[in-house]
């Protein structure tokens, strides 16, 4: 038996193996990142989604007329119950990278401001009102600057 054709034989088995192995490897790598953005894209736009329908809803509340002030709180805070954005946010926390998870933290937490400003006597002439407002504001605009940064470096 020659020795050069076995050798020959099983190292090219060997490196066809190999070069199928790391292929293999590489497309699982590529379909597995995909998949993991496309699950963060979908929770970044219902985790703002939800943040933005509460301040809409609360926006909404605060001019209308009519309510005692007792309506007012329980109304508040049954619409940030009901727009899903504790939920979310606790979805961010854990899949979200720490930083963008604080920053959203930080988002939720200035909605829960604004919300908790129908506590005061009278929140259609609360002078925090606009306050609170920017400062969701410019929470909201950090965190979709980090959520598109973190989508567009995967």
């Amino acid at each position: 038996m020659d020795w050069g054709t076995l050798a020959g034989t099983v190292l090219g088995a060997v490196l066809g193996v190999s070069t199928t192995l790391l292929a293999e490897r590489s497309r699982w790598h590529r379909e597995n990142s995909a998949r993991e953005r496309a699950v963060k894209q979908q929770l970044y736009a219902e985790y703002l989604g939800a943040l933005s329908l509460t301040t809409h809803r609360l926006r909404d509340l605060r001019r209308s007329t009519g309510l005692t002030r007792e309506d007012r709180i329980e109304q508040a805070g049954g619409i940030l119950g009901s727009t899903n954005a504790y939920h979310l946010r606790y979805q961010m926390l854990i899949i979200a990278p720490e930083h963008l998870g604080a920053l959203a933290d930080q988002a939720f937490m200035r909605v829960r401001d604004l919300r908790d400003l129908f506590d005061e006597p009278d929140v259609a002439t609360d002078p925090g009102w606009p306050a609170s407002q920017a400062a969701l504001t410019q929470a909201l605009q950090a965190l979709r600057a980090a959520m598109r940064s973190e989508l567009t470096a995967d």
